[in-house]
């Protein structure tokens, strides 16, 4: 099954990508949404998390993200021992679901999100193309605002955490400039399926 791996920065513009490549047939693997299923009342994840740090993490069932999110801020140990748990489980869910995505033959080929593909040491292997979602940084910042109700000073911290830019658009196959329109970016996301349908023999 021909792969493209989608990624980029927080609030890059992925998830608008990844919805205009599956209305257009595309098979969509989002390791985000996998991340939410394993962490959500009744997840995989969830009898092992609250092994591992406890009723002060668990809300209603479900991992309470916002402290989470300040613990593995502030303890490196935790953020190892979190990642450690949720990575092998999510890349196992993500191997599952394009393994059915080819069975199924329904899809010309695969959309593989995941925000911290180029950061995988491993990650030339698990696709056949980058594809990385491009915008400028007081975008990137004034959208997850927006989406999240996170403050200036706690998005910053989250994008310092992630690759450079320039990193990311080194490692490139393709580019999708999202620094415009929304009907923009899919424009380009339109001319990068009718690419990948010829390079899957589609």
């Amino acid at each position: 099954m021909f792969v493209v791996g989608l990624t980029g920065g927080i609030g890059s513009g992925k998830t608008a990508a990844a919805d205009e490549f599956a209305r257009l047939g595309a098979a969509v693997v989002d390791t985000d949404a996998i991340a939410r299923q394993l962490t959500e009342a009744g997840g995989a994840a969830m009898p092992f998390i609250a092994k591992m740090f406890g009723k002060d993490y668990i809300r209603r069932g479900a991992m309470d993200r916002k402290a989470m999110r300040e613990r593995v801020f502030s303890d490196a140990t935790a953020k190892l021992a979190l990642e450690g748990l949720l990575h092998p489980l999510i890349r196992e869910e993500s191997a599952r679901r394009i393994a059915a995505a080819e069975k199924d033959k329904a899809a010309p080929y695969v959309v593989h999100v995941v925000p911290l593909l180029v950061e995988s040491p491993d990650y030339r292997e698990r696709v056949d193309r980058v594809l990385v979602v491009d915008s400028p940084e007081h975008e990137q910042l004034e959208r997850v605002k927006a989406r999240s109700g996170l403050g200036e000073e706690e998005v910053r911290a989250i994008m310092s955490t992630q690759l450079t830019r320039e990193k990311r658009l080194a490692a490139a196959d393709d580019i999708i400039d999202n620094g415009g329109t929304l009907a923009a970016l899919q424009k380009q996301v339109r001319a990068l399926h009718a690419k990948y349908l010829a390079m899957a023999g589609r």
